[in-house]
């Protein structure tokens, strides 16, 4: 009786320890089961090991977000993102740390196209965002029309812009006085509108290209700013920074999913709300369940942020309330190789939205990825949707594809229908940085120190890009595991 007695003493007391151990390590809540919730989870996991408890709560029945990856005439193509930005030594460790770099594909670097007056042009050497450091080369082209030149040319000899400046100017407030109306209409506005799906005129370019910023402020000419800029800079090396995963990226998305085994991930079931107790955070689901963390990362959109801590902070809710989506979507379409009247030399073309189409870009996949080629069709994916442009929004697929189809028609000339087709919607799709998007973010910090222990990541912040949802979530990670480990005070705020 003693000996078992002893051993009912010492499997309690084993279990006292074991409970002991759970609730002394700290819980983290994740929201969001996009690409940034996912590498947030990883890198959480490389900074406190198992000295973290991880749930990670996604509304939707997959991970993923924005990243998907779909059967398509024969191949795995997505219909999200499909190119990950590898130039950040953060994201090249990254996939080399998931054992995924015999899967990295380069692109064939035959060079894009801008869809300007009437035809496909190939976009010059020298650009940066489409503002030219050389303007020979930009005539040959026939972009720009000779009238368009000799105005970007002018660029040279006009004098410092005087008086007070836009403490927040938009891209178009820094280019068109200084290159003129042609060179943002149809190379600045296609290239960074295509980018955010937005406008460059109302983009902040502050927030979405900072280096045209810089230039403009500390050069008097953007020309000759930028042929200084390319003189100074270090020979390429012949390394692209723009690459996929072969088997579509959602090969990434698995492979961080399989670094989670033995965390708590929610499928299917949305979080409805955060509240602050004690110096904790209740996190309510809507299947009813709560979950209590000591902190909270929030990869969600803004909106989606603003509605679960609109509770604690209308502060941060109305900060993050007024951040701008748009609507978009990606339409895949094969066509059999004797369609193109002609072989596709380049990875696609940007439509300026001076043209009045419905597709704001399209690239040839089959060209553009090696591991896409295929000698009996052709894979073409178009994206529609920009800020202001709401036609396609409520057209039954049917309809969105023909529309689809006829501009591709007009642009390259193809000669038969696609034989198969998939359309991807993405409601609220694309952030936009708007003027006073960096405002917002501060607003949003100040509020934010009123909630020690949440986090904001995502593409809503700083950055829309997979490669900036990257990066600014290995931030998000440093930063809770500083605070957890007491090196930082509760009020910091990642920015």
């Amino acid at each position: 009786m003693t000996r078992i007695a002893t051993g009912c003493r010492l499997r309690r007391l084993t279990r006292q320890l074991e409970e002991y151990t759970v609730h002394s390590r700290p819980r983290i809540v994740i929201i969001g089961g996009g690409i940034s919730g996912l590498t947030s989870a990883h890198y959480l996991h490389r900074r406190l090991g198992d000295e973290v408890l991880l749930t990670l709560v996604e509304g939707t029945p997959r991970l993923g977000g924005k990243i998907a990856t779909v059967p398509f005439a024969g191949h795995a193509v997505d219909v999200g993102p499909d190119a990950l930005m590898v130039r950040s030594t953060i994201v090249a460790t990254l996939i080399d740390d998931l054992g995924l770099g015999d899967l990295v594909v380069a692109p064939n670097a035959s060079g894009a196209r801008i869809w300007s007056r009437g035809k496909l042009r190939r976009l010059p050497a020298g650009t940066l965002f489409g503002i030219p450091d050389r303007l020979l080369p930009l005539l040959w082209t026939g972009l720009l029309s000779p009238a368009g030149v000799a105005r970007a040319a002018f660029d040279i000899v006009l004098p410092r812009r005087r008086g007070p400046q836009p403490a927040d100017p938009t891209i178009a407030e820094l280019v068109r006085p200084r290159m003129g109306a042609e060179v943002f209409d149809r190379l600045v506005d296609p290239l960074l509108g295509g980018v955010h799906a937005g406008r460059a005129e109302e983009l902040s370019a502050h927030s979405t290209a900072p280096d045209i910023e810089g230039l403009a402020r500390t050069n008097r000419s953007l020309y000759l700013a930028l042929r200084k800029r390319r003189r100074a800079a270090p020979p390429k090396t012949g390394a692209t920074a723009l690459v996929t995963l072969r088997g579509g990226l959602a090969t990434l998305i698995d492979a961080l999913a399989a670094r989670l085994v033995g965390d708590d991930i929610r499928l299917g079931s949305p979080a409805s709300m955060i509240t602050r107790t004690d110096g904790s955070y209740t996190v309510d689901l809507s299947d009813g369940s709560r979950i209590q963390a000591d902190a909270v990362v929030l990869a969600t959109s803004a909106g989606v942020a603003a509605d679960l801590l609109g509770s604690e902070s209308p502060d941060l809710a109305a900060a993050l309330a007024d951040l701008p989506y748009v609507d978009v979507a990606t339409v895949c379409l094969a066509y059999p190789r004797s369609a193109a009247p002609v072989e596709l030399d380049g990875t696609g073309f940007l439509v300026p939205p001076v043209e009045d189409k419905l597709v704001v870009g399209c690239t040839w996949s089959s060209a553009k990825w090696p591991h896409l080629a295929n000698d009996e069709l052709v894979l073409i994916r178009c994206m529609v949707g920009r800020r202001g442009d709401n036609r396609w929004l409520n057209l039954d697929d049917d309809t969105l594809v023909d529309l689809v189809h006829g501009e591709l028609v007009e642009a390259m000339g193809l000669t038969q229908q696609p034989i198969e087709r998939h359309i991807e919607r993405w409601p609220e799709g694309m952030p936009q940085y708007t003027v006073g998007h960096q405002a917002r973010l501060d607003a949003a910090g100040m509020a934010l120190r009123a909630l020690p222990g949440i986090r904001l990541t995502g593409s809503s912040y700083r950055g829309v890009g997979l490669a900036s949802c990257i990066v600014d979530a290995e931030r998000t990670a440093d930063s809770l595991a500083a605070l957890l480990a007491g090196d930082r005070p509760l009020t910091e705020v990642a920015s």
